[in-house]
């Protein structure tokens, strides 16, 4: 019989299908597992605000569920409000990435509050952040102040997928010991809390819960899932994941497009098969 106490779910291209929506039959398999008391903790890289729509559409308010935002930056009881667990970006770093991105040519952009906030407006991959969360942009004069005086989570440098592998690799050395830096999309090169990643925000919740991680399923389709599923007891790739990340996992499931989620956990929970969901 299986003992699992927590689900963690990535959103873009695990539980959010191509075209941003989730199947009705994924959610009702969800709300099953929490029935049978099993948490479910929304683990994405998008801003908290981006995530609540789907937080409410998987009733985590009513079955005391969670939301892990900004890649594990915060930490959110969604029954409760309560804030568990917040960390924000080094107010010093962020001059340096404004002046970074400025060299390369490309825009950089963070969250606040329910806006997106950039210095530049009309550019694909910001107005794509602005689709996706479900937010709003707000174009600003001076993004180093706003967005020290606002304390932010990340900041995101956007651009062509071919350019930011580069740039992050160099980031990641440049920046060591005050902050991170991952792509979450091929186009988004993320800069994050020095320690920040969803294995460690799952680490601090699963302390907070008293669960153990041999207790959890991590379900993930890119590399900044692949800590959280290592961390956990049970790591699913989505069919549509990146090859590494499937060929560290314990199960490879079907895509987000093909109810993958589902699949594995009725394979990994039988229990959900014996009453209809």
């Amino acid at each position: 019989m299986e003992t699992y106490k927590l689900i963690a779910i990535d959103l873009d291209g695990t539980l959010v299908r191509s075209d941003q929506s989730i199947s009705q039959r994924t959610m009702d398999a969800l709300v099953r597992v929490q029935e049978m008391g099993v948490k479910v903790v929304v683990a994405s890289g998008r801003p908290t605000y981006g995530t609540a729509h789907v937080a409410d559409a998987l009733q985590l308010e009513r079955f005391g569920g969670f939301v892990m935002s900004y890649n594990g930056g915060e930490i959110y009881n969604w029954q409760t409000k309560e804030v568990l667990h917040a960390q924000t970006l080094d107010k010093e770093v962020i001059p340096y990435l404004y002046r970074y991105a400025k060299a390369q040519g490309l825009p950089i952009m963070t969250y606040i509050g329910k806006e997106v906030v950039s210095e530049v407006k009309d550019n694909e991959y910001i107005r794509y952040s602005e689709m996706r969360n479900r937010m709003i942009i707000r174009q600003v004069d001076d993004f180093v102040a706003t967005a020290q005086g606002a304390g932010v989570v990340k900041c995101i440098i956007v651009g062509d997928p071919t350019l930011l592998p580069a740039l992050e690799k160099e980031l990641q050395v440049t920046l060591k010991g005050k902050a991170g830096a991952f792509r979450s999309e091929p186009f988004f090169l993320e800069i994050v809390p020095e320690g920040i990643d969803k294995a460690k925000g799952l680490e601090i919740l699963l302390d907070k819960m008293g669960v153990k991680r041999e207790e959890v399923i991590a379900f993930g389709d890119g590399y900044n899932d692949r800590s959280m599923m290592e961390f956990a007891g049970t790591s699913v790739a989505m069919g549509n994941g990146a090859e590494e990340i499937k060929n560290a996992a314990d199960f490879v499931t079907r895509s987000n497009n093909d109810d993958g989620i589902v699949y594995a956990l009725e394979k990994l929970i039988p229990r959900l098969l014996d009453k209809p969901y």
